[in-house]
């Protein structure tokens, strides 16, 4: 009995080496903190511990769903299979109610919807993290950081923006 609880805690039952583990984990972490980063920056309610939490939590999801996918089960074999989609749209689903939370308490105003989808995103890089996509995750992570930083100017730019908690001014 000893000898299987040492060997599940020093990672020999393990799919996913635990130094692998780390690795993609921390890359999550990383990632999804830039893009939280950029929303700390901007004063949003959901910022950089958010964001980070975020992208690791669906990458140790994924992880999970890897090594689940590996047992047994005592069904003898291939009676019982673990769907990892089915682990994905967990994930996606539980980013998108946080992500909602994010809009719909915002006294009454359609706001945050821009912090929502990069919650849902940091998600999404943490699921690629996880299944082992390290250069696709960071491909997202520019390109959505990109999109935040270089589209933020535009729309001031444009006139488009509105600064930070100042409302609509009236026509007289």
């Amino acid at each position: 009995m000893w000898n299987t609880i040492l060997d599940e805690l020093n990672g020999t039952f393990n799919v996913v080496p635990p130094e692998v583990a780390f690795v993609r984990l921390f890359v999550a972490l990383v990632l999804g903190g830039a893009i939280g980063f950029e929303r700390e920056r901007k004063a949003k309610p959901a910022g950089l511990r958010t964001h980070m939490l975020v992208s690791m939590a669906a990458c140790t999801f994924i992880i999970v769903s890897q090594q689940l996918a590996a047992l047994d089960f005592g069904m003898g074999g291939d009676n019982m299979r673990v769907d990892p989609l089915r682990l994905i749209e967990a994930v996606t689903a539980g980013v998108a109610f946080l992500a909602a939370g994010i809009i719909f308490t915002s006294g009454g105003e359609v706001k945050n919807i821009t912090t929502g989808a990069s919650m849902w995103l940091a998600g999404a890089i943490g699921l690629a993290c996880g299944s082992g996509q390290v250069p696709l995750a960071a491909m997202a992570t520019v390109i959505v950081l990109l999109v935040l930083f270089v589209l933020s100017h535009i729309e001031v730019w444009m006139g488009t923006h509105r600064p930070q908690n100042t409302a609509p001014e009236a026509d007289d």
